[in-house]
């Protein structure tokens, strides 16, 4: 067995010690990513010095460049290895915040659904039917009492329409009668007109007597309308 896998297993033989939480797990790994981090910064420093070094020495002192040269490569390769296990670690933490929030999510669903249950247990379906059924009766009830409030009530007032049009007929009739009698009409003369005495016609007695002739017909006229509007 490889020592990493001895390591691993010693570290999970002791069942007494408890699992970290989700949030020590997560503090942890944010630990680790900050000192890999600084790792980072140092070798690429390093590595940027080697470089420096190796430029310097050049073809005047092979050696030193060659020994400035691996020394670079070396921190190369630490540097992607932090590289790679940057990724894994961001990986894991993001799977486990994921892991997290989906505990959480349904932890409070399963405190919702008993609380649901809880409630549900103190409601009786038969009750709700019959509530249900005293609602629709009580709307029934108050709908019956709007529409008798709305109908016109009536006072023992329920008379033939025919008696009353007729009486009002005879009304009109008396009323038309007593008109008719206060109508004066015009008085004709008792006695005989004198004898005028002869005259030849001139234009202006005939044009005299035409124009008296038409305004009598005129009043006449007046009178007999005046009297047909009294009688209609």
């Amino acid at each position: 067995m490889s020592k990493l896998g001895k390591f691993f297993k010693g570290g999970g033989s002791s069942k007494s010690r408890a699992a970290p939480s989700p949030q020590e797990a997560l503090a942890r790994l944010r630990e680790t990513e900050e000192m890999l981090g600084k790792k980072q910064e140092y070798l690429e420093n390093r590595i940027q010095r080697e470089l420096a070094l190796a430029k310097k020495h050049g073809t005047r002192n092979k050696r030193a460049a060659l020994q400035a040269l691996k020394r670079k490569k070396r921190f190369e390769k630490q540097l992607t290895q932090i590289d790679g296990t940057l990724s894994t670690i961001e990986f894991q933490r993001e799977a486990l915040e994921n892991s997290h929030t989906n505990t959480e999510v349904l932890r409070n669903m399963g405190f919702a659904a008993k609380a649901m249950k809880a409630v549900h247990e103190n409601i009786d379906l038969n009750k709700i039917d019959d509530l249900m059924q005293d609602i629709t009766e009580q709307q029934d009830i108050a709908q019956e009492i709007s529409e008798a409030f709305s109908q016109r009530v009536v006072f023992g007032d329920d008379f033939d329409e025919d008696e009353l049009m007729a009486e009002l007929e005879e009304l009109e009739q008396e009323e038309l009668n007593k008109k008719m009698t206060n109508i004066r009409l015009p008085k004709v003369p008792s006695s005989a007109l004198p004898a005028q005495p002869e005259r030849k016609p001139t234009m202006s007695s005939t044009a005299h007597r035409s124009r008296g002739a038409s305004s009598r017909r005129a009043e006449e006229d007046d009178d007999i309308k005046q009297l047909a509007a009294w009688a209609t």
